[in-house]
């Protein structure tokens, strides 16, 4: 596992990405920046990563980090979506499960679109 900082304005989050194929992709690309979208309670947003199905899944916790093939998207699912159908979050289509957050969530239930995130290996 490779813990990571996500910056967002004055707020800093942690995580851990995987061993997976995806997530080693996204390690050797960071640090990364982009823009914020909201889908329900999950973060998302472009990164300079192309990959494509990696055990790819529907199945996910909250908590999970997942990279969306379709979207080129880095994911953070901290609760339910539109697609959902019970409080576990469902992502749009399949996506790579790449790690996990490790700090507390509650932060992300305040930020909005448009808001500009860093991701960078955590010391």
């Amino acid at each position: 596992m490779t813990p990571i900082k996500l910056i967002i304005g004055d707020k800093v989050l942690f995580a851990e990405l995987n061993n997976s194929k995806t997530a080693n992709l996204i390690i050797d690309a960071l640090p990364i920046e982009s823009k914020i979208n909201t889908w329900g309670e999950e973060i998302y947003f472009t990164i300079p990563v192309k990959m494509g199905d990696e055990s790819a899944t529907m199945d996910l916790e909250i908590g999970d980090l997942g990279y969306w093939p379709v979207g080129r998207a880095f994911c953070i699912f901290f609760g339910r979506t539109p697609a959902s159908l019970n409080d576990k979050p469902a992502p749009a289509s399949p996506v790579n499960l790449i790690g996990r957050m490790t700090c507390n969530l509650d932060p992300l239930f305040l930020i909005g679109d448009g808001k500009k995130i860093r991701i960078e290996k955590a010391q």
